[in-house]
């Protein structure tokens, strides 16, 4: 076997473990961001959606997503057919079936694994949105259907050489197709469920809900970070050391300055660096270079991960204020930053700067070209995501509905959904106490009771 074959292949699987150990940071980010009594639920979803998703992704999501067709789905290649075989799919093999991929040397199995991990990083991106008040079975239902249809929908027109790659829309490695699908997707999700029980009060009050474990959401920060470093530069989906390494430069840049800037920003804005703004500070710089992080300079990602930043802080406060209840900041990492990272090629790009034909951006000579391409991007992204999950949401709340009861909401979902709770040791019952004559300890009773 060719020796570029075989390492192209280990750099790709290497990438796709690293980002499916991303699953892990968005557990723990979103069950630390959550309260105790839902940690078990939060967890439950993380762990089931990943074999969700790739139930989805096998059985159509693929074929949808990377089958030669038209402008607009794959129809080739469906359910595998007449590409599925573990022979390297080496430069044109798949012409005709999946031609839109074949310019990596990589076995066809080993190009549907490394996207299968993408794919479930959409779909968990919508866990956290709509946490601690979703039915455990709506929120799987609705997993499945992003993967099986709309997450391929939007992939096959930017990767699978559909219509926007036809109008020059570049996004390397998920800005678009990844981020901002699952946030688009969480927001539908937010605005059918409505906020978590006491978030706003009347007026403009809003109640401040903490989540119990920021040990847990750091861990989980680190985990996914150390995930991005498969998510981008594994999309080079070959050994091309200069490039992989120029694109581990600029994440890694763009991450750290967003988590600078949002901690900044906090400590000015709220008085105190706040903890979760810094992790939600790096998340958002990670997001925001995703779609650039092979067409940029390291200057120019230093630049936007500090922009990042600052949007990831004021989106927060938006979406609060416009009583949006995102109990993680999936909207503001995700969506937010999902959208301006794909803008950012459009102003940041340098021709062939790792060796891909992007043309300039607009702060380059580029003129308005492939800014005006990104934009038409996010829009149809955007609206396209936006409505197709609205009417799957609507679908499930008519049919089973999908928001759980409000005592259960009180009590917490461990215990409704699942039957158990995260930290049992720590639950509280209130004694039973013998008084004899009319005496008691009452220090011990009231200590013990509250």
């Amino acid at each position: 076997m060719d020796t570029k074959i075989v390492l192209d292949t280990l750099w790709v699987l290497l990438g796709a473990m690293l980002v499916f150990f991303m699953n892990l940071g968005f557990a723990l980010v979103e069950s630390g961001f959550a309260r105790s009594k839902n940690a078990v639920n939060i967890l439950s979803k993380n762990f089931i959606v990943f074999a969700v998703s790739s139930m989805g992704y096998l059985l159509l999501g693929w074929g949808l997503m990377f089958g030669d067709g038209n402008g607009f789905i794959g129809t080739s290649g469906l359910w595998f057919v007449g590409g599925a075989d573990n022979s390297p799919a080496v430069g044109d093999a798949y012409q005709g079936v999946y031609s839109a991929i074949a310019w990596t040397g990589v076995p066809l199995w080993a190009k549907f694994f490394f996207q299968l991990v993408f794919c479930g990083t959409a779909a968990t991106i919508v866990s956290g949105a709509v946490a601690e008040r979703i039915k455990y079975l709506a929120f799987i239902l609705f997993s499945f259907f992003l993967t099986l249809l709309i997450y391929p929908a939007v992939g096959h027109w930017i990767w699978g050489g559909g219509f926007l790659a036809g109008l020059g829309m570049w996004d390397f490695a998920g800005s678009s197709v990844v981020h901002s699908t699952g946030g688009w997707a969480a927001l539908a999700g937010i605005l059918v469920l409505g906020p978590r029980f006491g978030k706003y009060g009347p007026g403009k009050r809003i109640n401040p809900i903490p989540g119990h474990s920021l040990p847990l959401a750091t861990i989980g920060a680190f985990v996914l970070w150390l995930g991005w470093f498969g998510f981008n530069p594994g999309s080079t989906m070959a050994a091309d050391p200069g490039a992989i390494a120029h694109i581990l430069v600029t994440t890694n840049t763009a991450g750290i300055m967003g988590l600078l800037v949002a901690t900044g920003a906090a400590w000015l804005l709220l008085g105190k660096p706040d903890l979760g703004m810094s992790i939600n500070g790096l998340l958002a710089g990670l997001v925001a270079i995703t779609a650039g992080c092979a067409f940029v300079s390291v200057p120019s990602s230093i630049i936007i991960g500090a922009a990042a930043g600052l949007l990831v802080v004021l989106a927060v406060v938006f979406f609060d204020r416009a009583r949006i209840d995102d109990p993680v900041g999936a909207l503001s990492v995700h969506l937010v930053n999902g959208v301006f990272g794909t803008l950012a090629v459009g102003l940041f790009a340098q021709d062939g700067i790792t060796g891909v034909a992007t043309g300039n951006g607009l702060f380059f000579g580029g003129g308005f070209r492939l800014l005006g391409a990104q934009a038409l991007g996010v829009v149809t992204v955007g609206g396209f995501v936006f409505a197709a999950s609205l009417l799957v949401w609507f679908l499930l709340q008519k049919t089973m509905g999908i928001r759980v009861n409000l005592k259960e909401e009180i009590q917490g979902l461990d215990i409704g959904e699942h039957g158990n709770v995260a930290y049992p040791e720590f639950l509280i019952h209130k004694p039973s106490y013998h008084v004899a004559n009319g005496h008691g300890h009452g220090g011990g009773a009231a200590g013990g009771g509250r």
